[in-house]
């Protein structure tokens, strides 16, 4: 079976929560944190969960900012990464209206994560790939990301699907101050 972007469903969230219960999260960041509040909302509201996952309108309450302060939810898509089985999630974001993403939005366009029990094998990069013709049809015509200056397995997901640096990022806390890189892929 070839690799599939899938939209999450409840029939195929047992193996996404069993990543998390294996301390894998799609949030890069926060880590085990997030898996462990997606796996109580999974247990509070298993089909809220997932329909959480597609909100191509920006719907719903205001999100924390960086700096505390509230902001309008960004309107995002997520799919599952699927080869006979869960092999890691990637998101798509972009401004309300479909316009650029506002500043204070550090991330980027798309966001992905691989179960390191599955990384190898070229999923992020066959993930990424199906997904950018899914930003082109919302209307954007390039997709800005972000990596860890010391991940260059994400690096070359990026490249692989025509990405080119456009700036080196010191400091700063979306990445807990490490060094990000930040790229673009023109669509």
């Amino acid at each position: 079976m070839p690799v599939m972007l899938v939209t999450p469903r409840l029939d195929l969230l047992p193996d996404y929560a069993d990543a998390l219960r294996r301390g894998w999260s799609a949030d890069n960041v926060r880590g085990k944190v997030a898996a462990d509040e997606e796996l109580e909302r999974i247990a509070a509201d298993s089909e809220a969960f997932i329909r959480s996952l597609d909100n191509p309108e920006g719907d719903g309450p205001p999100v924390m900012r960086l700096d505390g302060s509230l902001g309008a939810r960004l309107p995002s898509i997520r799919r599952w990464i699927w080869d006979e089985g869960f092999c890691g999630s990637i998101g798509l974001r972009w401004g309300p209206g479909g316009g650029p993403l506002p500043d204070w939005f550090p991330y980027g366009h798309i966001g992905y994560a691989v179960p390191p029990w599955r990384r190898g094998r070229g999923y992020a990069t066959e993930g990424l790939k199906l997904l950018l013709p899914k930003a082109r049809a919302r209307g954007l015509d390039h997709v800005e990301l972000t990596t860890e200056a010391d991940n260059p397995a994400s690096q070359r997901v990026v490249v692989k699907n025509g990405g080119y640096l456009l700036a080196r990022e010191t400091g700063g806390t979306p990445h807990g101050g490490a060094e990000t890189l930040r790229w673009r892929i023109d669509l």
